[in-house]
């Protein structure tokens, strides 16, 4: 589970999807795949939420990581390659950006 925190040392990575209501529901199905086989279970990986819109036009993928080598050695391998191609089919653009936290409120 996701955990925000101004101390926390782990790498935060926001990726934005936009896509169509035709193709967000494919589109989260392969994102949830792509989480329940295959990422969740790379070293360093900590936790992810999927977010969609109301108008099914963008969803916010929030994942955060042990590290920022533990994300990016998972982007690199050749099945992350693969997947990320055919989400990129269902895609008008999305964008991968790794964050740190500098401030949280309650």
């Amino acid at each position: 589970m996701p955990t925000i925190k101004k101390t926390d040392d782990r790498q935060t990575v926001i990726t934005t999807f936009e896509t169509s209501p035709g193709n967000c529901d494919d589109l989260i199905e392969l994102l949830t795949a792509a989480y329940d086989e295959f990422v969740s279970k790379q070293p360093g990986f900590l936790g992810a939420g999927l977010h969609v819109n109301d108008a099914q036009t963008r969803i916010a993928n929030y994942s955060q990581w042990e590290k920022r080598q533990d994300f990016q050695a998972m982007l690199r391998t050749p099945e992350m390659r693969e997947r990320n191609r055919k989400i990129n089919d269902l895609c008008r653009t999305f964008e991968p950006v790794m964050y740190d936290v500098v401030e949280t409120f309650d």
